[in-house]
């Protein structure tokens, strides 16, 4: 059963216990399951990127980040997918998550060994949507992992995330069936499915946005994405899709998208509600913005700039032209993503 909480006591007992770390395993999973009522300041955030559509080897350094650099018997792996791990330090304890998972099981492991992340220590996994690129390599990773995740974790999703899936592709006439994320796969491991529509912590310092308010005039979604709904196709809204934020002490917001179909901007301002600050310190993820016009783009980052982000890193679905304008109208915030970054922002 769930434990219904006030604010004051919520962030009272957060603060003072790591944010419910020490409750048993089944409490642990029911509390968490509550809606965020204000939000617990982490005072160390490191975000590793598992995998993106880019890798560099080379790449320099950016603020904020620490590059995996490949070597013989050491390649990583790229993809069209994405995927994150992310451990929270709250009141001196660590605590880890996952939040999407890429499309190619065998790279996306490869990659986790490599960065030596260990899935067994992850207390809560999420899903920001229902597409393969974000969901596929989840059964795999969570079945190998079985005998070292504990029975009942909470693997958090949104509405409509088991539903199927379509892509009317540019020039296309007949949708492309993308398929779906199958529940059972997911309770297989041993995992239990938590749908969420409300913000919810999901462990200490790290929080899902629940469903995103549609706010700005220009982020209208894609026409040519498209849900089965009973025996017709309709354009997929993403009503469930979520975000992932935390908010460092003293520091602000870091808020990371999977795709943003709700618009990156909403999401951002989404996680800002929730948080009660318009700090924002970094946005990191998918923009969605490939292949959108000129004057899509342009909003967007000029919206996303007005909040005077210290780091953003638009990834995967961002698409060439939005990333090189990020780099055009914000070079001094600007990190080029790649597959096995590590980012680190602390108090």
């Amino acid at each position: 059963m769930t434990i219904p909480v006030n604010r004051r006591e919520f962030l009272k007992y957060s603060l003072a216990t790591g944010a419910l770390v020490a409750a048993a395993d089944g409490e642990f999973g029911a509390a968490l399951a509550q809606p965020a009522a204000g939000t617990v300041e982490v005072d160390r955030l490191t975000v590793w990127t598992v995998t993106d559509n880019y890798f560099d080897t080379n790449r320099a350094e950016a603020r904020y980040t620490k590059r995996y650099r490949a070597g013989p018997g050491k390649s990583f792996h790229a993809e069209h997918g994405v995927s994150f791990y992310a451990e929270t330090v709250v009141g001196g304890r660590t605590s880890a998550c996952m939040f999407d998972y890429g499309s190619d099981p065998r790279g996306v492991m490869n990659n986790l060994a490599l960065l030596g992340l260990d899935v067994g220590k992850v207390s809560a996994f999420g899903l920001s949507h229902g597409h393969w690129d974000h969901y596929t390599s989840a059964a795999a990773i969570l079945a190998q992992n079985k005998p070292r995740i504990a029975a009942g974790t909470p693997f958090y999703v949104g509405e409509e995330a088991f539903a199927r899936r379509y892509s009317l592709r540019p020039g296309a006439s007949e949708a492309t069936d993308l398929g779906q994320l199958r529940r059972e796969d997911i309770e297989d491991a041993g995992l239990k499915v938590v749908e969420v529509k409300a913000p919810v912590q999901i462990v200490p310092g790290a929080y899902l946005t629940g469903g995103i308010e549609r706010l700005t005039a220009y982020e209208k979604g894609q026409p040519n994405m498209q849900v089965r709904r009973g025996d017709r196709l309709e354009q997929d809204a993403f009503p469930g899709e979520q975000g992932l934020f935390f908010n460092v002490r003293g520091k602000g917001l870091v808020v990371v998208s999977g795709c943003a179909h709700a618009g990156i901007v909403n999401t951002v301002r989404q996680a800002m509600k929730v948080a009660g600050t318009t700090k924002l310190l970094a946005v990191m993820g998918g923009c969605h913005l490939v292949n959108a016009k000129p004057d899509l783009i342009e909003s967007t980052i000029g919206d996303i700039k007005a909040m005077k982000p210290d780091c953003v890193v638009p990834a995967h679905c961002s698409g060439f032209e939005a990333i090189l304008a990020f780099d055009r109208e914000m070079p001094n915030e600007f990190v080029l993503n790649t597959a096995g970054t590590q980012f680190t922002f602390a108090a």
